[in-house]
C-alpha cells in the first residue's frame, strides 16, 4: 500500500502541475480528473488493494495521455509557466548530476553576496579508451530554488553579476572552459555599485575577449540578465526554455499602454508572449541559439536523471566542438564522423579523448571565430535600400581604404617613428652638420604623414582656439519660435525667473541662466553646434529598421516614424571635423521610435565602429535618448547588446578612442552593454541615466525610489560615468577629450 500512496502523490503532483500550467482553466476535463484523485484519496483505506491498484493505473494512463495532448499544444506563454513552475530542474540540480564533483565559491546558500549567482568549480568525467579522463571547468549561473527564499528569482543585483566576473577571469588564468546555465527572468534594477546596467556592460565586455571556451545553456533567458552571462562560443538552449528581451507581461503592459496598478489581460499577455518569439525553436531558426536540449514531456524536473544524462552529453559536445574548430577542420570532420558511427551510444560512452587546452595560436583562433559568430547574427533582419551598383561601389571603396590606411598607418608611420627616433638619437645640439644632413629626411617624412589638406594638426590645450562657434550663428531652434514664458523646474528651490522661449532656446542654449537646468532640445541642434561647419558626411543612411518577427501593427509605425524623420532608423552614423579633428560619431536620437536599438541600428553602430579603428578616428557615441532595445524585434534586438559590445571592444583594444556621452534619458540595453562599457563616460547636465524606469522598478523591488535616482548627478557619485558637462562647454571639453584621453594609434597623434 506504501507504492501505491506514493505513486498516488505522484498523480496529485502531475495534476497540480497541468493545472498551473493551463494558468487553471478547467483544460482537457481536468477537473474531473481532480474529482478521480479526490476519490481514490477519501476511499484509499475502505477498498482492496487491487481496486485501489486498478484506479490509480486508470489515473496514470489518463493523466499520461493529457500531458501529450498539452505537449503538443503547448503555448509559448505555456512553456514560460513550465520554467517558472517550482518544479523545475535548478543549477543546483545541475551540479548535482551533471558533474561528479563540484566546490561552491563565493559563499554559499544564504552567506553568498548574492545567492541569486551560484559559481563553483566543478569536475566533469569523459571516458575514452576504457580510461576515465577528468576536465575541470568553472561553472557559473543564477540559481532559482534550493533557499528561494534568498535567491531573489533568480534575478541577480549588480553584486552578483560582478562576483561571476571575477571567477570568469579566474577561468582564464587556470585555462579551464567556463560553462554558464541562464536562469534568469531578468536584472534586479539597482543603481547602487557598480549598478545593474554598468556590471552587465563590464561582463559583456570582458567576455567578448576572454580566453577561454564558453558554453551556455538557457532554461529562463530575461533581457539584460541573461546577457551578463551569456555571451558565449556555443549557445545551447533547453526546449522548454524561453529566451526573450522583455517578459510577455511586461511587453503586454508596454503594448496596451496599461497604467500603473491596472490588471493586464491575460489574452494581451498570451499574443505577446507568441509575438516575442521567445521559443527554443523560434531561437534556433533566427540563429540566436545553436542547438536545442531536449526534454522529457512537459519540461525535464527537479529529479529527472533522464535529462541530466543528456544534458552532460550536449555541453561536454558543445565544449568539445569548440575546441576542435579553433584546431583544425580535418580534425572537427573527424570527430563528427566519430559521433555519427557511435549514435545514441555515444551519451554513455563516446569514446573520444579530447583535451580541452589551448595554446596560444588556437586562443587567437577561438576569440576570432567568437567575434565572427556575433557579426553574422541578425544579419537578415534589416534592410538596406542600397542599390546592387551602389553596394559594390561601397565593397570597392571599403577595400581600397582598407588597403590605403594600412599602408599609411600600418607601414609608413611605423617606419617614419622608427626612422625619426634614429635621427633623433644620432641628431646632437652640437653637431649641426648632421643635423642638417638629415633634415631632407625628416621633412620627406613629415610630408608622407601630412594630413590630406597639407596641414599637420596641433591641437591647443584650451577649447577657446581652434574654430569654436558661437552659439546660435549657424542654427536656431525651432523651439524658440514661441512667444511665450516657461517657467523652470528649479523655481521653488533657487528662485528662477520665468524664461522667455526665444531666449531660452536662442542665446541661453536651452539652459537656464540661474540654476543651470537644461531643457531638452532636438537632436539638430548638437549636429549643427557641436561639429565644424560643412563637415558632415553621413554614410550608411540606406540600412533601414525592419519588422524582422512580423509584429501585428508594427510595420505601420515604423513608416510614422520614417515619414515623421526622414531618416530610416534610430541612429545617425556620420564623419565630421570637432576643432579640426576628424571623428567618427554614432547618435542614437528620441524622434525614431524613442531612440530604441535593433537590428539596423546595431549594423549601423557596428560600422561605425569599424570605419573608426580603420581611420584611426576618435569615436563619439552621443546618445540623445535612448529608450532600450526594441521589443518588436525579440531577441534580434537582444543580441546587438554583445554584437556592438565586441565591436567596442575590438575598436579600443586596436588603440582607439572610444566616448559616450549622454543626454535627455538613457536607459536599459545599450547602457547595459556597449555604451556603459565605455573608458570614458560623460552626461550632459540634467539627464537621466539608469538600467530601468521608475515603473519597473518599483513593480520589481515593491518600494519607490527618489526622484534623483536617476540623475546625472548621482551617475557620478556610484562612479557610472566620469564627468557632467554643460550643454554650452560640450564642444570645448569634448575637443579638450579628444587631446587628453585614448592611447596612441590615433592618426593625429
Amino acid at each position: 500500500m506504501e507504492d501505491l500512496r506514493k505513486k498516488l502523490i505522484k498523480c496529485e503532483e502531475r495534476l497540480t502541475y497541468l493545472t498551473q500550467i493551463k494558468a487553471g482553466e478547467d483544460w482537457g476535463n481536468i477537473s474531473g480528473f481532480q474529482e478521480q484523485l479526490a476519490n481514490i484519496r477519501d476511499s484509499f483505506y475502505d477498498l482492496e488493494k487491487e481496486k485501489i491498484q486498478k484506479k490509480v493505473k486508470s489515473l496514470e494512463e489518463g493523466l499520461t495521455f493529457l500531458e501529450l495532448r498539452c505537449e503538443e499544444s503547448l503555448t509559448p506563454m505555456e512553456r514560460v509557466r513550465i520554467v517558472r513552475s517550482p518544479l523545475r530542474f535548478s543549477l543546483k540540480d545541475i551540479l548535482e548530476n551533471v558533474y561528479e564533483d563540484y566546490t561552491e565559491l563565493g559563499g554559499a546558500e544564504e552567506t553568498n553576496i548574492d545567492p541569486s549567482m551560484v559559481v563553483a568549480k566543478a569536475n566533469i568525467l569523459r571516458r575514452a579508451k576504457n580510461k576515465n579522463f577528468t576536465q575541470q571547468v568553472m561553472v557559473i549561473g543564477q540559481e532559482k530554488g534550493h533557499g528561494e527564499e534568498y535567491r531573489n528569482g533568480g534575478s541577480c543585483k549588480p553584486w552578483g553579476n560582478e562576483k561571476a566576473l571575477r571567477y570568469m577571469q579566474v577561468a582564464q588564468t587556470e585555462g579551464i572552459p567556463i560553462h554558464f546555465y541562464i536562469f534568469t527572468p531578468g536584472s534586479f534594477p539597482v543603481e547602487d555599485y557598480p549598478g545593474a546596467a554598468q556590471q552587465i556592460a563590464r561582463n559583456i565586455y570582458t567576455l567578448a575577449k576572454l580566453r577561454v571556451p564558453i558554453i551556455s545553456m538557457i532554461s529562463e533567458g530575461g533581457s539584460g540578465g541573461a546577457e551578463a552571462i551569456g555571451l558565449s562560443d556555443f549557445r545551447l538552449m533547453c526546449s522548454h526554455g524561453y529566451y526573450s528581451v522583455i517578459s510577455p507581461e511586461g511587453a503586454a503592459a508596454i503594448e496596451g499602454k496599461i497604467r500603473e496598478g491596472q490588471k493586464v489581460p491575460g489574452e494581451l499577455i498570451e499574443s505577446c508572449a507568441e509575438r516575442l518569439h521567445i521559443t527554443a525553436e523560434d531561437n534556433f531558426k533566427l540563429g540566436t541559439i545553436d542547438r536545442i536540449v531536449e526534454e522529457v514531456v512537459l519540461g525535464a524536473k527537479h529529479d529527472d536523471f533522464s535529462f541530466f544524462k543528456r544534458l552532460r552529453y550536449e555541453v561536454m559536445r558543445a565544449t568539445d566542438e569548440v575546441v576542435l574548430k579553433t584546431k583544425s577542420l580535418r580534425a572537427f570532420r573527424a570527430y563528427e564522423l566519430k559521433l555519427e558511427k557511435s549514435g545514441e551510444r555515444a551519451m554513455d560512452d563516446p569514446q573520444i579523448d579530447i583535451s580541452w587546452d589551448l595554446n596560444q595560436d588556437e586562443l587567437k583562433r577561438l576569440i576570432q571565430q567568437r567575434s565572427k559568430k556575433y557579426r553574422l547574427m541578425a544579419s537578415d533582419a534589416f534592410s538596406s535600400r542600397a542599390t546592387n551598383l551602389t553596394s559594390l561601389i561601397q565593397r570597392v571603396k571599403h577595400k581600397t581604404s582598407n588597403m590605403y590606411y594600412s599602408f599609411r598607418y600600418d607601414i609608413l608611420r611605423s617606419q617614419q617613428k622608427q626612422v625619426k627616433q634614429v635621427i633623433k638619437d644620432v641628431s646632437g645640439e652640437s653637431s649641426v652638420f648632421f643635423k642638417q644632413l638629415t633634415a631632407p629626411f625628416s621633412a620627406a617624412y613629415d610630408f608622407i604623414a601630412r594630413k590630406p589638406d597639407g596641414k599637420n594638426i596641433k591641437l591647443p590645450l584650451s577649447g577657446t582656439s581652434g574654430g569654436a562657434l558661437e552659439f546660435g550663428d549657424t542654427y536656431t531652434s525651432p523651439l524658440a519660435n514661441e512667444d511665450r514664458t516657461v517657467t523652470c523646474p528649479n523655481t521653488e528651490k533657487y528662485g528662477c525667473r520665468d524664461l522667455w522661449v526665444p531666449d531660452l532656446y536662442g542665446e541661453f542654449c536651452g539652459v537656464c541662466e540661474n540654476c543651470g537646468h537644461h531643457f531638452p532640445l532636438e537632436y539638430e541642434w548638437y549636429l549643427k553646434h557641436l561639429l565644424d561647419r560643412n563637415s558632415i558626411r553621413e554614410f550608411n543612411r540606406s540600412i533601414s529598421a525592419g519588422n524582422p518577427l512580423s509584429s501585428p501593427g508594427f510595420e505601420k509605425q515604423l513608416k510614422a516614424a520614417i515619414l515623421k524623420t526622414k531618416r530610416q532608423s534610430a541612429i545617425i552614423t556620420l564623419e565630421a571635423r570637432l576643432m579640426g579633428v576628424e571623428i567618427v560619431v554614432a547618435m542614437l536620437y528620441s524622434n525614431f521610435r524613442n531612440g530604441t536599438v535593433g537590428a539596423a541600428e546595431g549594423e549601423k553602430f557596428v560600422l561605425a565602429c569599424e570605419k573608426a579603428k580603420l581611420k584611426r578616428r576618435p569615436f563619439l557615441a552621443y546618445i540623445h535618448t535612448t529608450g532600450g532595445i526594441r521589443i518588436q524585434e525579440g531577441t534580434l534586438g537582444v543580441v546587438q547588446m554583445p554584437k556592438c559590445t565586441i565591436a567596442v571592444r575590438e575598436y579600443v583594444d586596436s588603440g582607439g578612442l572610444y566616448i559616450v556621452v549622454y543626454d535627455n534619458n538613457s536607459y536599459a540595453g545599450p547602457v547595459a552593454s556597449f555604451l556603459g562599457c565605455s573608458h570614458y563616460q560623460f552626461a550632459i547636465r540634467s539627464s537621466r541615466i539608469g538600467f530601468a524606469g521608475p515603473r519597473v522598478i518599483r513593480e520589481t523591488t515593491g518600494s519607490d525610489i527618489p526622484p534623483d535616482y536617476h540623475s546625472a548627478r548621482n551617475a557620478l557619485k556610484r562612479g557610472h560615468i566620469q564627468g557632467i558637462w554643460d550643454r554650452r562647454d560640450f564642444r570645448r571639453n569634448l575637443h579638450k577629450a579628444l587631446h587628453t584621453m585614448g592611447g596612441r594609434n590615433l592618426y593625429y597623434r
